[in-house]
This record gives structure tokens, sequence and C-alpha cells, in this order.
């Protein structure tokens, strides 16, 4: 099954993005600053995401860890 027919694999998705995103912005902020229109838009805007809701989106790392676990 695919993460777009599965709604907690997609989320899940998502979260990793936003993760993946806001960590490469961190390491190396000029490969996502020249590119914040088009495709490369998207993971610009996951890294605002990311620096600017850090707590809930870690809240929500923490409970789809905790949601995998119990769900296994």
């Amino acid at each position: 099954m695919t993460a777009l027919f599965n709604f907690q694999s997609l989320l899940l998705v998502i979260i990793l993005l936003v993760c993946t995103s806001t960590y490469i912005h961190q390491m190396f902020p000029a490969i996502l600053d020249r590119n914040k229109d088009g495709l490369m838009g998207i993971f610009w805007k996951c890294a605002r995401i990311g620096e600017r809701l850090s707590p809930y989106v870690s809240i929500c790392c923490i409970f789809m860890a905790f949601s995998m676990l119990v769900g296994n």
C-alpha cells in the first residue's frame, strides 16, 4: 500500500519531509534560500515550517514513533 492511500503513512512522509528540509537548511542554507520558487520551493517552505513550528513538529514525531510501536 502506498503512502497516498494510507493516512498514517502520508503523515509520516510529510513529517519526515519537514524534518529533513529543516536539517538541510540548517547545514546548507544557501541551497534552499536560492530556490524559493518552483518545485524546490516546497523544500524551502517545509524548512520554514520546521523552523517556526519545531515544538509541534517534534511532538508529532514522538507521537508517530509511539503509534508505530503500538501499531506493530
